[in-house]
């Protein structure tokens, strides 16, 4: 079938075969964090929500994707088996990469496909990048710069490229964690070196088929929206979001942006003709230009004094009004798209109970389709409904379905966004994913 997206302005058509209530990627099927299904609960019950299965996985950052009956989920198996209790371990961690593919109703494997790989990463859990399904064909990203096309059906390898290898460069601190992007006949992602902060290859065969940008490529997902009555590919690198030309890599415009320690993570999130971007360092919010590709800068908003610094989750963007959690205090914030003021904040969404200041935060928000509820995912593991509007947030139930099993600042988190398909919720930690049912 036909499948219309919306990633952030006007339409764009992708021939897909995943149905409609498929997650076939990072936040869904438009990559907007909207999830589309009819018939889920409009709360949290008292007595939790049903499980309808669990797996046992092993590490990974990257979050479950469905499509077509199957559930794809990417983790790493460390050779030792040893507990990480130290997130900034790096060095020589031997393992391998694997792509699990289970049975959406029952968690059963279906098949596997397992690579070695030794990881030099900070943070050396697993995985970054949450599979992405393309018609018969599942892309995948490791850490270590393991890009593969494999085929849906029996994980037979496509194609196979190395980021570090083909390309010259060297991992980041924190690993190849670009989403892969496809549009069209193309795989978008992020890689790093001169001329090369993105790369397009053709996602059929894996060529290269342009490079693009002197900059550090930073961990964020490129976009494509359609703005000025063109089409634009949205890169944010670590020191500035580029519209480039998405057939050739050719710029447009760009607004310079630096994030700390290169942590550009976050989509740029657009409503009507406005663009807003944040990182761990504020946020900026600009117009884009209604008859050319171009930009003006609106406000910005600094780190600590106004707005939203978020670095892990990708803040939403829902009628004039931005809900994210703030990299400096942990709260969920919502603030005015007029001029980036802070309407309210919460701890409810990352650290109920809490009364001070969390560090880093991180709650992952998915819209229930163009409604003010929102599903909302904790890093303590908890599963939540909640109704968010200007005025302020509405708590509809919790339920705790995992254990936060990663370290970071001192304590433990989970920071992996779930999928939501077939009116079921799927949620992974480093040792196993569950599949929580959401129909009324």
């Amino acid at each position: 079938m036909t499948r219309c997206y919306l990633p952030l302005v006007g339409f764009l058509c992708v021939a897909t075969t995943a149905f409609a209530d498929d997650w076939p990627g990072w936040m869904g099927a438009q990559r907007d964090g909207v999830y589309r299904e009819t018939g889920i609960v409009d709360e949290v019950p008292s007595d939790g929500l049903p499980i309808k299965w669990r797996q046992p996985i092993h590490g990974g950052y990257a979050g479950p994707a469905v499509a077509d009956g199957r559930v794809f989920v990417y983790d790493f198996q460390r050779k030792d088996r040893v507990k990480v209790t130290n997130s900034l371990e790096g060095g020589n961690v031997a393992g391998r990469e694997r792509l699990l593919v289970l049975d959406e109703k029952t968690g059963a494997l279906r098949w596997e496909h397992a690579y070695d790989c030794t990881y030099s990463v900070d943070y050396p859990y697993g995985p970054r990048c949450t599979p992405t399904i393309d018609d018969d064909r599942v892309y995948i990203l490791g850490s270590e710069g393991d890009l593969k096309c494999l085929r849906v059906e029996d994980g037979k390898v496509v194609w196979s490229r190395h980021l570090q290898r083909d390309f010259g460069v060297k991992v980041q601190r924190w690993g190849f964690a670009s989403h892969p992007l496809i549009v069209d006949d193309l795989l978008y992602t992020m890689v790093g070196g001169p001329g090369q902060a993105v790369v397009a290859f053709d996602k059929v065969t894996g060529e290269t088929r342009w490079k693009a940008l002197d900059a550090l490529p930073g961990y964020a997902p490129p976009t494509i929206i359609e703005a000025g009555g063109t089409r634009q590919l949205i890169v944010f690198h670590a020191t500035a979001v580029v519209s480039l030309n998405p057939t050739d890599g050719t710029r447009y415009w760009d607004v310079p942006f630096q994030a700390a320690y290169d942590m550009s993570i976050c989509r740029p999130m657009v409503e009507g003709n406005k663009m807003f971007i944040t990182a761990n360092t504020g946020s900026v919010m600009v117009e884009l230009a209604p008859a050319a590709p171009a930009v003006k800068e609106l406000w910005r908003g600094k780190r600590g004094k106004t707005s939203i610094q978020a670095a892990n989750a990708t803040p939403l963007f829902v009628d004039g009004v931005i809900y994210g959690t703030d990299h400096q205090d942990g709260t969920l914030i919502a603030i005015s798209s007029e001029d980036g003021r802070r309407l309210w904040q919460t701890y409810e969404a990352t650290k109920p109970g809490a009364t001070r200041f969390v560090k880093e935060g991180t709650a992952f928000l998915t819209r229930i389709r163009d409604t003010d509820r929102y599903l909302v995912m904790s890093e303590t593991g908890d599963l939540q409904i909640a109704k968010l509007t200007a005025d302020g947030y509405e708590h509809r139930g919790r339920m705790h379905i995992l254990e936060p099993t990663q370290f970071a600042k001192g304590h433990q988190v989970l920071w992996s966004h779930p999928a939501y398909a077939n009116r079921t919720a799927y949620i992974r930690n480093d040792n196993e994913i569950v599949a929580v049912d959401l129909e009324k």
